[in-house]
């Protein structure tokens, strides 16, 4: 009977902090395939509902004195149009809609994603993936519609002596093909490893030993939390202006 009963005290206190990212059928139980409505589909469209409500019913008035959400909406437009400006140039604000669109979805998502029982796509490598391929994509061909063959130039450092170039062109291509894959994975490897601990500690909680530790510890991860959502959003975006600054300027 001690057996059984410490037994189920063991399994009591059995957690998986990574079933939260879990894909799953959002009807029924079959095998998800690549048309199937899942979790992590039903999260994006939330996200972007949410866009769409605060850009545009809390803009719709256009008041002298804002509203909180026409502030909030006011001052992304501003932060966003700032940074474009700022990293990229002038010339890189005919981009300004993409990359706006990129920062409000992923930082929506981002911060959707500590709701209870919700779900959080950027933890994804396979959603951060797509998001990065498209920025990827986007400066490639604007690189070579601008510029042709002179784009190419980005790849050889002039500056360097002769004899490295060959060596640091091929560092640069590299690098340059490695750029998706790095700035899918800092995102998503971040929200997961935040969300993972969240989950770990209020695992912790179910034993009443450690439960007042475990609380304020969630409390305090949240807070983390909160920050690394818009700090992750805001280092993919200002990634995606370095990179767009290169398809408009590639010489070194």
């Amino acid at each position: 009977m001690a057996t059984e009963a410490h037994g189920a005290e063991e399994s009591s206190l059995v957690f998986h902090p990574m079933d939260q990212f879990i894909v799953k059928p959002l009807f029924g139980d079959g095998e998800v395939h690549w048309y199937t409505i899942t979790n992590a589909t039903l999260w994006m469209a939330i996200a972007v509902v949410v866009v769409l409500l605060l850009m545009v019913l809390g803009t719709s008035g256009r008041n002298r004195v804002p509203s909180r959400v026409q502030s909030i909406a006011e001052m992304a437009y501003g932060f966003v149009y700032k940074m474009v400006e700022d990293v990229a140039g002038k010339d890189a604000i005919r981009f300004f809609p993409y990359v706006f669109t990129l920062f409000m979805f992923i930082v929506l998502a981002n911060l959707l994603g500590l709701l209870p029982m919700a779900f959080t796509p950027t933890s994804h490598f396979s959603v951060t993936i797509v998001l990065a391929l498209a920025v990827f994509l986007t400066v490639t061909v604007t690189g070579f519609v601008l510029h042709g063959t002179h784009f190419l130039g980005l790849f050889w450092v002039s500056s360097a002596p002769l004899v490295l170039r060959p060596l640091l062109a091929l560092i640069e291509i590299i690098s340059y093909f490695v750029r998706p894959v790095s700035h899918s994975i800092r995102l998503a490897g971040n929200m997961m490893a935040g969300h993972a601990v969240i989950k770990v500690f209020a695992g912790f909680a179910a034993i009443a030993a450690v439960s007042p530790i475990s609380v304020i510890a969630i409390t305090g991860m949240y807070g983390l939390e909160l920050l690394v959502a818009f700090i992750q959003a805001y280092v993919f975006t200002i990634l995606t202006c370095v990179y767009l600054k290169d398809a408009l300027h590639p010489a070194h």
